[in-house]
């Protein structure tokens, strides 16, 4: 027998297998999902990814046009334990500067691209007007997942809607609420919360809003939990520790009470960040005087933190309406000792600029109420950006709703523009759809939001304008 064939076609297979040469080595970390500016103060803001891999995540920063001045962050860790989400705090930065960065992943090449720029806020007071701003509001955000989701659902609307809001470049976007939808097989398990989350994080439409504009949200029901989701469900703490992974707000809670609540001051309106799910029982107990939707020591710390803010608008934000006398469900008023303590207080106390804004709704508008001896105040509800829409039942024909702003056949997002001098803002509210059209614009000055009997000059003013002359 001859073995000339035999012994070449093994010499071939050995090289061959030489030719492939050892297993190619794993990849390194890359970008899940982001950047994503968080909140930015006057000296620090932060920067938020995710990674495919662990990593220890830097930015390498510095002031448009000025790379020649870059430094490098202190490392962030992106670990298993925080699902691979890392949040870079840069500070000692100067006020009012824009900054290029690029994102470096342990020893790989860095990642960049044209638009990554954050920017610090603005040192006016006592220096000069209040720098005017844009503010996205958005709630509803649902991503669909064949898989899971119930049979019959209606299919999402498009994420196109988040580049026209990155076309309108807000400085900052307020997330309402159902910034994600859980579903049935997320609610038993930690690891799922996350995995939600970050499904929902990496929609590629949304990366350019992310990186656009800095973020801070507030949550409701379906990002906290089931349907109608209130304090006794058994997976809150997992819920509250995927939120602050996946948020970058400048705090949660105050001392010695827990929840996502916070405050924040941007130019000078200050913003008030509410937590509707940790302290929430249910709206149809019988015990409607016992019902708490805010729980009394977040109320407390609210009500304190409005008596010591001098802005000319003071924005709460909650994921349930708050003036709604209309809704049957999801509304403040359900609670009528929270809801009469809250409006009590603003009155007994001549709080002044008080707007809220809301969402879970799946439908836009702007309703109003003006308590006995006081201003009107406002609830801007602001839904959906993607899931569906509709309008509960009682709520077509609702006369305390400021004409023309109900919208209920598009997706849409909102904006609050705060413009003018310093003694004479304005603030504009307007609903915006996902086709691009402006639907209604309502504006109010802040001598509109004061007490009757109060003159628009008398009374505390913000410090930072009280020395100019307009």
């Amino acid at each position: 027998m001859k073995r000339g064939p035999i012994r070449l076609l093994l010499l071939l297979a050995l090289a061959g297998g030489c030719a492939s040469g050892p297993p190619a080595p794993e990849e390194g970390p890359r970008l899940r999902s982001g950047p994503m500016r968080g909140y930015a103060e006057l000296t620090e803001a932060a920067i938020w990814v995710q990674t495919t891999a662990p990593a220890e995540v830097r930015l390498r920063y510095w002031p448009v046009g000025r790379e020649g001045a870059a430094r490098v962050s202190d490392p962030a860790p992106a670990t298993a334990a925080s699902h691979r989400t890392a949040l870079v705090v840069v500070s000692s930065l100067a006020p009012g500067t824009r900054y290029a960065y690029e994102v470096l992943l342990d020893s790989g090449p860095p990642l960049r691209e044209p638009h990554w720029v954050f920017a610090t806020q603005p040192l006016w007071q006592y220096r000069a007007a209040p720098p005017d701003f844009t503010v996205a509001l958005g709630s509803c955000y649902w991503l669909d997942d064949p898989a899971v989701d119930r049979p019959g659902r209606k299919p999402a609307h498009s994420t196109a809607i988040f580049d026209r809001i990155a076309e309108k470049r807000p400085d900052l976007m307020l997330w309402l609420g159902d910034n994600v939808y859980y579903r049935e097989t997320d609610f038993g398990s930690a690891a799922a919360l996350r995995e939600r989350n970050a499904r929902g994080r990496e929609e590629p439409r949304l990366q350019k809003l992310l990186a656009s504009a800095s973020h801070y949200a507030i949550w409701d029901d379906h990002d906290f939990g089931p349907n109608n989701a209130v304090w006794t469900y058994r997976r809150a703490p997992d819920a509250e520790e995927a939120f602050r992974l996946y948020w970058a707000n400048p705090q949660y809670g105050a001392p010695g009470i827990r929840g996502i609540f916070g405050q924040f001051p941007w130019a000078d309106v200050d913003f008030f960040l509410l937590d509707d799910r940790t302290y929430r029982t249910a709206e149809t107990a019988a015990d409607s005087a016992g019902r708490r939707m805010l729980g009394p020591d977040q109320l407390r710390w609210l009500k304190d933190a409005l008596l010591a803010s001098e802005a000319p608008f003071k924005i709460v934000a909650i994921g349930s309406q708050v003036l709604n006398r209309r809704a049957r469900v999801d509304t403040l008023r359900l609670y009528p000792a929270e809801y009469r303590g809250l409006i009590d207080f603003l009155v007994a106390n001549r709080v002044r600029g008080v707007v809220f804004v809301t969402g879970d709704k799946h439908h836009a508008e702007l309703i109003r109420d003006t308590p006995p001896a006081f201003y009107t105040l406002y609830d801007f509800t602001s839904s959906p950006l993607t899931a569906e829409m509709w309008l509960d039942d009682g709520e077509e024909e609702n006369p305390d709703r400021v004409d023309g702003t109900l919208v209920l056949d598009q997706p849409n997002f909102g904006l609050l523009r705060v413009t003018g001098p310093c003694k004479d803002r304005v603030l504009t509210m307007e609903t915006w759809d996902a086709t691009g059209a402006l639907r209604w614009r309502h504006a109010v000055r802040a001598e509109d939001l004061i007490p009757p009997g109060e003159k628009p000059g008398e009374g505390r003013g913000h410090p930072g304008c009280r020395w100019l002359k307009s």
